[in-house]
């Protein structure tokens, strides 16, 4: 299998790496490339730039597929190149994810309506405003709709790549992982302790 982890300019690090680092424990079982607009380095939330190994262009085949969120969100919105390669991918996949606002990409390119989904409880009614016709869920870890699973907020996607893993590889395999990084899984997708920050940025 093969995973395809989208970045773009204002990314939120942990969003991509927590569920990276979960999915890298499964070794040859599953190939991890990264991809953006333009292959090279890209620049995220933080400063840390990670690397696109393919551009939208060239990019290879993908099983599984994962879009971060952050700031950068805002601006991705309007990109029609990003929202393309979403429209023409996603659906191929047999997995996308997303973690964090990332879900309100996924929305505008009309990929979850009709889906539950969730998203960062801060910017909740942003997605919501998005996505009018996704069927939201507030009070969620994250939520598996079947081909589209989409998380809370940035550590959020961590718990729901272990979701995954379990789904795909077993529940042994995903407690394995747990275990090898000496991570705290929340393994309740309805478990949701940052509920009541619901739409209140101004917590942060």
């Amino acid at each position: 299998m093969r995973l395809g982890a989208l970045f773009y300019s204002d990314f939120e690090l942990l969003d991509a790496y927590g569920p990276l680092e979960m999915f890298g424990c499964l070794g040859e079982d599953l190939e991890i490339v990264s991809i953006a607009e333009q292959a090279g380095p890209v620049r995220s939330t933080p400063g840390v730039a990670a690397y696109a190994d393919f551009s939208f262009a060239d990019a290879p085949e993908l099983d599984l597929i994962l879009v971060p969120g952050g700031v950068g969100t805002l601006a991705e919105l309007e990109n029609t190149a990003l929202l393309d390669f979403l429209k023409d991918r996603c659906p191929k996949s047999q997995i996308t994810m997303s973690v964090c606002t990332g879900s309100a990409l996924l929305a505008q390119a009309d990929l979850l309506n009709g889906r539950k989904a969730t998203t960062n409880k801060m910017y909740f009614e942003m997605a919501r405003g998005v996505g009018a016709a996704v069927d939201w869920q507030e009070a969620a870890r994250w939520v598996d709709a079947g081909q589209y699973v989409t998380s809370s907020g940035v550590s959020a996607g961590t718990d729901m790549a272990l979701a995954i893993i379990a789904r795909l590889f077993g529940k042994a395999r995903a407690e394995k992982i747990t275990r090898f990084t000496e991570y705290q899984w929340h393994q309740d997708a309805d478990n949701d302790p940052f509920l009541a920050y619901l739409n209140k940025p101004e917590a942060l």
